[in-house]
């Protein structure tokens, strides 16, 4: 039996009110990714950004972005590397030189398997780094090992 002070600890885990930003200039490939969370009932309100300078209006709250109702904080960030105008390497940058932003869990999300790049994103912050796969089972299967560990194993930030 399952005492009622880990059912609230585990409810507090598996909570899907938890914004996810997905920053992703391929349109085929944001929606490959939110076609999956539905299939996988991953159901937190989903964010996305095209662009590199457009994630960073949303998490800075500049411009069209001011409203916090229409930009809440994320809760976890999956975050392409090669964007146009800011690429992804000087988003992570960004997110995690800001007092408010660092806590953020931020995953990259890319295509890029150079070990440059990965070294790069861990010695700036990253708190993962996924190879996108490819086909679609493997899409499925990458998500939904992400989902058990982000929204199922750890605790988020508020």
């Amino acid at each position: 039996m399952m005492s009622s002070n880990l059912k609230n600890d585990l409810g507090a885990l598996l909570d899907n009110t938890q914004p996810i930003l997905i920053v992703e200039d391929s349109m085929p490939d944001f929606q490959a990714i939110t076609r999956v969370f539905r299939k996988l009932r991953i159901d937190n309100p989903v964010f996305h950004c095209e662009t590199g300078q457009k994630a960073l209006d949303f998490l800075f709250r500049r411009g069209a972005d001011s409203d916090p109702d229409k930009s809440p904080r994320p809760g976890l960030i999956l975050l392409d590397l090669n964007l146009p105008e800011t690429d992804g390497r000087e988003v992570l940058k960004l997110i995690k030189s800001d007092g408010d932003l660092k806590s953020i869990p931020t995953v990259i999300f890319t295509t890029s398997e150079s070990d440059k790049d990965i070294n790069e994103c861990y010695q700036n912050g990253a708190n993962s780094y996924i190879t996108k796969p490819v086909d679609l089972e493997r899409l499925l299967d990458v998500i939904s090992m992400l989902r058990a560990y982000w929204f199922e194993t750890v605790a988020l930030p508020q």
